[in-house]
């Protein structure tokens, strides 16, 4: 039976990276995206390059019908995911909460937890038993800055992170007994794009003091940890939530 994943904001970062390491492990890679249709498509054509299955999914995942689009072509083509990945996500400027509006609060929590429950539900509705699915896997990427906070720097983003943490406990007890296995990886300081994203480029270099490991971590690292959660060998772990940030 064939693997299908789905892995939102696959086309950089941590999500490219995990979307390429389970194509090797012989998943059928969905690979989301928003707007960057070049760079998803890019991570599908490597994957078809080396012998593998994926196709870019376009999902702006803060856009409801756009979510369920997604869904409802992934099925029309290979049939329903047995495997999510919620890696969608934005940060935003550094700012103190008494800076913030709320177009900004808007936008963190429609992207980086509305976005995430809904795809979740859409993956639970395929998956899970009581649907008459066969069981599968979510894997929901949430953030070192749930339990640090982000005082000074984003603490929405923080909150935002701290939810996903809450939805990955909740929704594992409640589809446990469901075939479906619901865990969560936060990573630290990782050298990705996203900080550039939110206007601090140098910011791994600039914490990196922090971390005991005295280094960044690369995406590749995290990847190791998300599709080690969906794969097999994680038969008997759910509700984890499961930290890859050099000790920080």
């Amino acid at each position: 039976m064939k693997k299908i994943l789905l892995v939102t904001g696959g086309g950089r970062g941590i999500g490219a990276a995990t979307a390429v390491l389970a194509a090797e492990q012989g998943w059928a890679v969905a690979v989301g995206y928003s707007r960057d249709e070049a760079s998803a498509q890019a991570v599908a054509n490597r994957i078809v390059d080396h012998g593998g299955q994926a196709m870019a999914v376009q999902a702006d995942v803060g856009q409801p019908e756009q979510v369920l689009r997604m869904f409802e072509h992934i099925d029309q083509h290979w049939g329903p995911v047995s495997g999510l990945v919620n890696n969608a996500g934005v940060v935003d400027v550094a700012a103190r909460l008494d800076e913030m509006d709320w177009a900004r609060w808007r936008r963190m929590f429609d992207i980086n937890v509305l976005g995430s429950f809904l795809c979740a539900r859409e993956a639970v509705r395929r998956m899970s038993t009581r649907h008459g699915g066969s069981g599968g896997s979510i894997v929901n990427l949430s953030s070192a800055a749930a339990r640090l906070g982000s005082p000074g720097q984003y603490v929405d983003y923080a909150a935002a992170k701290a939810a996903i943490d809450a939805l990955t406990v909740g929704l594992a007890k409640e589809v446990g007994a469901e075939g479906i296995r619901v865990n969560a990886v936060r990573p630290g300081l990782i050298e990705t794009e996203i900080h550039a994203s939110g206007g601090q480029p140098d910011r791994v270099r600039q914490l990196v003091h922090q971390v005991p490991m005295q280094r960044g971590g690369q995406a590749q690292e995290v990847a190791q940890a998300v599709v080690w959660l969906l794969s097999d060998a994680a038969s008997y772990t759910t509700m984890a939530l499961l930290d890859v940030t050099g000790g920080r």
